[in-house]
């Protein structure tokens, strides 16, 4: 990302004389805190292309779609039903809204390494543990492009009368191809947040938040949207919120249909490398978004990291993430089949370096797992700090999210205690190149 590829996807025309977009609120140019014009007929035209009652365009990323769609759902001290495999911009919105998560684990592949998608069993398990929760927020897709199966959870969702939110921000494009697992929307949603530049030829920082149904108080939510976007919101990213918008309404099926048959092509000469691209076949029971290129390393006995680090150094190839096992490529309608299949040749590639670097089994993972929480999450914001050394850190409350990032799933939230094994687990990503947010540069963690 950005899916505009350095421009690539966005039409010469539109790519001149950038800096003229770059207005504020006067006459003729709207205001996105009251949208009475253009912006607001951008927004309704987003809302018809992507079938939501009402779409909002943001300025501030999903991150600040998050924030205002946990703080319309919950109440201060209530409860949320969150697929422990979130983005931290989600714990964060909990934190700032006083909110206390119950969290579900996804399922994991062992066969890939990494965590596939939360079912409707496991939703409807901790809607009976926790029948008070004002919601169910759940990640769709994941980074890696494994699909929960949106229409059996809303279904759970609905019978107990609640709302569901999605964070579909690597999913704007599913609504355009009937090739790719269905949109949150059109699985049954309550709302869901885009980020438009993660996947559609957007410019960072410019989502989408769209409501699907009256179950979401909209009243409310427009008040902590308001609340929290910029008051000086730039044109430029609005600008090109509304032209992707219009480039995947009108040519996103075909863009779509030409790329994935050039993934299909090239993922057929894979499968005597020794690579294995993750697919449908690989995740029983979840859907998977195609356009995502996760690759895993480990038949080359090689991190992906160092499979990052090779691929930028030696064929100029920029993967999206890594981790232990895994490199992940988004693929979007600004990538033609040159570059589709330059990627592949240059996965091949890697097959003349075959054990270069630390092997990914020295810790084998298996999954994301639920630490003791021994302090309310709102309650440590105020909490007196300590600094210490990761190493010293097993049974230590956390003060702050530890997270791999990307993808930024949390392996530690704040309030709950390190153990020795996620300590070891974390000092092994860090010595295999990874980079953990909260841990500094001198290895410490913040503790209370």
């Amino acid at each position: 990302m950005p899916g505009h590829k350095l421009g690539m996807g966005i039409p010469a025309e539109f790519l001149k004389e950038i800096e003229k977009l770059d207005l504020t609120e006067i006459s003729g140019t709207d205001n996105l805190h009251n949208p009475t014009g253009a912006i607001k007929e951008a927004q309704e035209l987003a809302a018809s292309a992507f079938g939501a009652r009402r779409s909002f365009f943001l300025v501030n990323g999903s991150t600040v779609g998050l924030h205002a769609s946990i703080m319309a759902i919950c109440r201060p001290g209530q409860r949320l039903i969150v697929g422990r495999d979130c983005h931290r911009a989600v714990i964060n919105g909990m934190l700032l809204a006083g909110v206390t998560p119950v969290y579900i684990l996804p399922e994991y592949s062992e066969n890939f390494n990494l965590n596939t998608g939360i079912t409707a069993a496991a939703v409807g398990k901790a809607l009976e543990t926790a029948p008070d929760a004002a919601g169910v927020l759940i990640t769709r897709p994941n980074y890696y492009g494994v699909c929960s199966n949106i229409e059996e959870i809303a279904d759970v969702v609905h019978a107990y009368g609640k709302p569901l939110a999605v964070d579909e921000a690597h999913g704007a494009h599913l609504a355009f191809s009937p090739r790719l697992p269905a949109s949150a929307l059109e699985a049954g949603a309550d709302i869901c947040v885009q980020s438009a530049h993660k996947t559609l030829p957007a410019f960072t920082q410019g989502a989408y938040l769209h409501i699907g149904s009256d179950r979401i108080d909209e009243e409310r939510l427009w008040y902590f949207l308001d609340m929290l976007q910029t008051t000086s919101p730039s044109y430029v990213i609005m600008t090109y919120l509304d032209i992707a918008r219009e480039i995947m309404q009108k040519n996103g099926e075909t863009l779509l249909g030409r790329l994935l048959d050039s993934i299909e092509a090239c993922c057929a000469r894979m499968a005597a490398s020794g690579i294995r691209v993750l697919g449908t076949d690989d995740v029983p029971g979840f859907g998977f978004d195609t356009t995502r290129i996760t690759a895993n390393m480990s038949g080359l006995g090689m991190t992906g990291y160092h499979a990052e680090n090779l691929l930028r150094e030696k064929y100029n190839i920029q993967v999206e993430m890594s981790d232990l096992y895994n490199i992940v490529c988004i693929s979007t309608v600004a990538d033609d089949a040159v570059r589709i299949s330059r990627l592949f040749d240059s996965l091949l590639g890697l097959k003349k370096v075959c054990g270069y670097g630390v092997k990914p089994s020295e810790i084998v993972y298996r999954g994301l797992t639920l630490p003791d929480s021994v302090a309310e999450p709102s309650g440590i914001i105020n909490a007196l700090p300590d600094r210490i050394a990761l190493e010293n850190a097993a049974g230590r409350i956390s003060r702050e999210i530890i997270s791999p990032y990307p993808p930024g799933m949390a392996l530690v939230c704040p309030g709950e205690k390190f153990t020795a094994e996620t300590v070891d687990y974390l000092v092994h990503i860090r010595q295999c190149g990874g980079i953990v947010h909260g841990i500094d540069e001198n290895g410490n963690v913040v503790v209370v």
